[in-house]
């Protein structure tokens, strides 16, 4: 058995891939910044909900308040994302859109994402080689 077949291992090499994809972009927007009528692009976030929805398959997890101190189900409170946002760019002298210190700090989100999903990784392996260390 490797360590592919096992949940946690794909949805965290998962992650790595999607980082991995979004960090391309992002050089991409760094290296067009001189670029005339450029416009940054970006990865879309993961939408966990989704995500979660094709994993149960047709079972439908909600959860449930046991407590009247718990939180509001979901259709009891506004929207968050209802709210219209303008998206606005800040054009440079050669009319492109990428703004380098906007582009820097993703980049950086990303290496330390990246680096925490590198940790999990390396801590979820070890935890299963102390248990078949123990094991024998």
């Amino acid at each position: 058995m490797t360590t592919q077949n096992i949940g946690l291992f794909k949805a965290l090499a998962a992650k790595m891939n999607y980082l991995d994809q979004r960090q391309r972009l992002i050089a991409q927007n760094i290296a067009n910044a001189d670029t005339p009528d450029y416009r940054p692009k970006d990865l879309l976030p993961v939408d966990f909900g989704r995500v979660l929805g094709m994993a149960s398959g047709d079972n439908i997890l909600e959860p449930v308040a046991t407590d009247p101190h718990h939180l509001p189900m979901t259709g009891e409170i506004p929207d968050p994302k209802s709210r219209k946002q303008k998206t606005t760019y800040e054009v440079a002298p050669a009319g492109n859109a990428v703004i380098m210190e906007e582009q820097m700090v993703k980049s950086t989100q990303v290496a330390m994402d990246y680096n925490l999903i590198t940790s999990l990784y390396q801590k979820n392996i070890n935890m299963i080689r102390t248990a078949l260390d123990r094991g024998q």
